[in-house]
């Protein structure tokens, strides 16, 4: 069973670039599952698709986050990250990890991890 976990800083100053990191464990980030995503949720608000990177490496982002957002991997550690440039306090969120098929429900989540953006 696939396990993720996020880690993070909690808080990050406005227009700084925010790192979070989600931690695979009981399986393996290149074969395991086709695609590795972040996804977040704002106070009040709906899921948020931001971005995945499949079992290949590649990388696809949303439309409207796709000048900030980076994700990347490092498959020596199994693990894959997400940053975030030029933050404002609308980019405070509850942030997920999860896995899955492609073109499938997710087979695994993280707890979440909060990010709060103020000064």
């Amino acid at each position: 069973q696939v396990q993720l976990k996020e880690s993070g800083p909690g808080l990050v100053k406005p227009s700084q670039t925010l790192s979070l990191t989600c931690t695979v464990s009981g399986g393996s980030i290149t074969t395991s599952y086709s695609t590795w995503t972040w996804i977040r949720q704002p106070p009040g608000k709906g899921l948020e698709w931001m971005g995945v990177i499949f079992y290949d490496g590649s990388t696809v982002y949303s439309p409207s986050l796709s000048s900030r957002t980076s994700i990347s991997r490092d498959t020596s550690k199994n693990l894959f990250s997400l940053q975030l440039s030029s933050v404002t306090p609308e980019d405070t969120a509850v942030y997920y990890c999860a896995a899955g098929p492609y073109d499938q429900p997710y087979d695994s989540w993280g707890q979440g991890t909060q990010l709060t953006v103020s000064s």
